[in-house]
């Protein structure tokens, strides 16, 4: 049974008093030294509560009450030349006693041991949370550092009809759902729906970008990896025809996108090639030259932040490049890779569904990139076998269709899907960019999962998005 020593000499404090008699906890004794007279409470546990009208400043008076051994002391008083006597008299009679004290003076010191509630912070922030996009965050729970975050789901949002389950969810988790006024605890089958609030707990710089994620509006692309276009060219290995197809298509899909462009061009080479490339700088888009550079150099991922590149595209060329594709991967930026087939005659884009619920954590990409450029969307299902994964992740497609209002196609097939989809003349293909991408030849030889043979396929137009939040 803990001790609590209650002093009140305002509204407030009767408030909090009034408030603690309501909490029908059995676990504490309150001590309460207040002017207002016991007669003014009702409804509290005479064994539980112990009333004294006195003035607390009196070291006298205050001292007879302190021979109890208390837990603590909560100071809820409305002169701050009485509470900072009140405080010294407590410190005098106990120096290691826990005092939390209420500050309506925004005066409090740092140095002096007490823990004090500031109001006019408690009051700024309840306003800050009434406040459409902005998160809520706990104060009184944990740490009160933003490790315990509320989030409203809107309609668009890219969480909208996802299962729990296909959310990666690393130095953070989703703590519950309120759907409807009601509790539902996470499971990795629960779908999250429009309007729900999340309970996240997790880094509070980890939660900061789960915010942007769930928050974030749909037909935004590259949003929100970042706000440009990046087309990296190395001349020392790309053939001029592949270079001003390059840039060509990458223009094309800029004005699309109608977001900035910035072509970066390393070991320039050839004088000719240069003036075609910057026949293109126009309004939107931007050239930079950087000469004598290495693989080991780190400007590909000083150029992801500095810029805020939120689409990569290569050559098919230059992807193939193991030290390329891991730089690429550690800015964790989506990458297109261009082939060398048309991508103005394109008309579809499409998605292998696999075991993983990878396609789950790009599926609202895929969508917003189709959209955009006016693909059609096929799911390829190459199973003919029901599988619970691959039927929530169809579900998922569809329930997301409605919100782009945007048909999808399910194209199912027994036949191996990479010799299927070698029969198509040309088709965009989605992917998650995780480390599957990086087997040895030895292990992609026997591998069966798309994701890994996704070089099969080398030869089409491909996006990989990146599952990390």
């Amino acid at each position: 049974m803990k001790k609590i020593l209650i002093v009140s000499d305002g509204a407030i404090g009767n408030h909090f008093i009034e408030g603690v008699i309501g909490t029908h906890t059995t676990e504490n004794v309150y001590y309460v030294i207040s002017p207002k007279d016991t007669d003014g409470y009702s409804g509290y546990n005479p064994s539980r509560f112990k009333f004294f009208n006195f003035d607390p400043t009196s070291y006298y008076k205050i001292s007879n009450i302190l021979k109890t051994d208390f837990t603590q002391a909560i100071l809820a008083m409305e002169n701050q030349t009485e509470l900072r006597q009140t405080i010294s008299n407590i410190r005098a009679l106990k120096p290691n006693i826990r005092i939390i004290a209420l500050d309506l003076w925004n005066s409090k010191s740092q140095d002096d041991g007490v823990e004090w509630i500031n109001m006019r912070q408690i009051l700024s922030l309840n306003l800050i949370d009434r406040l459409p996009n902005i998160p809520v965050l706990a104060q009184n729970i944990g740490l009160g550092n933003g490790e315990i975050m509320e989030v409203l789901v809107p309609f668009g949002s890219s969480f909208v009809y996802r299962h729990i389950g296909s959310i990666e969810q690393n130095n953070w988790k989703i703590a519950a759902i309120y759907r409807n006024r009601q509790l539902i605890i996470p499971s990795d089958q629960k779908m999250i729906q429009p309007n729900d609030i999340l309970v996240l707990i997790g880094e509070p710089s980890v939660l900061k970008s789960v915010y942007r994620a769930i928050k974030r509006e749909l037909g935004q692309f590259p949003a929100p990896f970042g706000s440009k276009l990046y087309l990296y060219i190395d001349m020392a290995h790309e053939k001029a025809h592949s270079i001003s197809e390059l840039v060509r298509r990458s223009v094309y899909i800029q004005r699309k996108l109608k977001k900035p462009l910035l072509i970066k061009i390393v070991n320039p080479s050839s004088v000719e090639i240069l003036r075609m490339i910057k026949s293109y700088a126009t309004k939107g888009v931007e050239i930079e030259i950087l000469y004598k550079i290495s693989m080991d150099d780190d400007f590909i991922l000083n150029d992801i932040k500095k810029h805020h590149i939120g689409l990569f595209i290569v050559s098919q060329s230059m992807f193939a490049r193991t030290s390329i594709r891991e730089k690429l991967y550690e800015g964790n930026v989506p990458v297109l890779k261009l082939a060398n087939r048309s991508f103005s005659q394109l008309q579809q884009a499409l998605v292998i569904l696999g075991d993983d619920n990878h396609v789950e954590h790009i599926s609202t990409t895929v969508f917003d990139v189709a959209s955009q450029l006016g693909f059609n969307l096929e799911l390829i299902d190459y199973t003919i076998e029901e599988r619970e994964n691959i039927t929530q992740s169809i579900e998922h497609f569809s329930n997301l269709s409605t919100i782009f209002s945007k048909s999808i196609t399910v194209v199912k097939t027994e036949d191996n899907p990479i010799r299927f989809l070698r029969e198509y003349d040309n088709f965009l293909q989605c992917l998650p960019f995780t480390r599957k991408m990086f087997q040895s030849p030895l292990k992609r030889l026997f591998a069966t999962d798309p994701e890994i043979l996704y070089m099969k396929l080398d030869n089409y137009h491909q996006l990989f998005i990146p599952t990390q939040i």
